[in-house]
């Protein structure tokens, strides 16, 4: 029975939930909330899966007792209570996942520091944008996040764009650097990395991609309009060249982790702006409750009584 209610968790989690909620526009009216839904779906098929492999390693050992015995406690004298000495395995497992995208994370770093040495060399930092001048012909307004964040501007860029889509784009990419998104996008790249054929690492990986984007935009709508950032983002996607990378150079946005104003969902992203509103904003509370709770779930099919 618990392994049927974990197996049925990972069909939802992992399969059916992501394909229903790829493109949802509840979420992109709330895109940071979106961002954190995905990644709590990501933990709790985590926690399922773990739950699933312990359950059918020891079969026997886990008739369900409640959540009180997923902690430890002391020795009773009579038969050992489910999951007495379990919980530390569990635990174990949860260790290594860290240690994975710890080093997924410091990998990214180091790619973000190269970059950064390289920048520091051959652009010139700008006064005015507080941004540094790349000279490259193509269009392109990037940031490298993390400590000794950095937004850049190409030559191309600044040719192309005229001062209110310039500003947008600035104002967009410090919207990534102030909201810290590198560190959103990290454990769902590094689930990506484990479970690339599944559904929930393919699109959740894009849509928390597509929603810090979204966020990003949100952000910069506090210093600019919405037709500034809209016709700036077209302006960056149709300039004639693959968003994301310079061609011909190392230093394009997609080297080292970087984000880029124009690299992702810009279609989407601009019929979003166009919308007068973001859609309904309450019961914040109760939503966050759910998120929180999601990766609680899988513990409750397994420990709570059942027939």
């Amino acid at each position: 029975m618990t392994l049927a209610l974990l197996g049925l968790h990972l069909a939802v989690t992992g399969v059916l939930l992501p394909r229903r909620l790829a493109g949802s526009a509840r979420l992109q009216a709330r895109p940071a909330a979106g961002a954190a839904l995905w990644l709590a779906l990501m933990a709790s098929f985590l926690v399922a899966l773990l739950l699933a492999a312990h359950h059918a390693v020891e079969p026997f050992a886990h008739e369900p007792a409640g959540l009180v015995g997923l902690f430890p406690h002391p020795e009773p004298v009579g038969p050992v209570a489910p999951h007495t000495h379990d919980w530390w395995l569990l635990a174990a497992a949860g260790a290594a996942i860290a240690t994975v995208v710890t080093a997924v994370g410091v990998r990214a770093g180091r790619a973000r520091r190269r970059h950064r040495a390289m920048l520091d060399l051959v652009a010139v930092r700008d006064g005015r944008w507080g941004a540094l001048i790349l000279e490259h012909a193509h269009p392109t307004v990037y940031c490298l996040p993390g400590r000794s964040s950095r937004v850049v501007l190409s030559r191309g860029a600044l040719r192309l764009l005229d001062e209110r889509q310039l500003a947008a784009a600035v104002a967009h990419e410090h919207g990534h650097i102030r909201g810290r998104h590198h560190l959103f996008r990290l454990p769902a790249d590094t689930f990506a990395l484990l479970f690339g054929p599944l559904p929930l690492a393919r699109h959740g990986r894009a849509e928390v991609g597509l929603l810090l984007e979204m966020a990003a935009d949100d952000a910069a709508l506090a210093r600019v309009s919405r037709s500034e950032l809209a016709s700036a983002l077209c302006a960056l996607a149709t300039s004639g060249a693959p968003t994301g990378a310079a061609p011909g150079g190392p230093l394009g946005p997609a080297s080292g982790g970087a984000l880029a104003v124009a690299a992702t969902g810009v279609l989407a992203r601009v019929r979003r702006l166009a919308r007068p509103g973001h859609g309904r904003r309450g019961r914040q509370l109760a939503f966050w409750m759910a998120v929180s709770a999601l990766p609680l779930l899988p513990y409750l099919l397994a420990c709570a009584p059942h027939p």
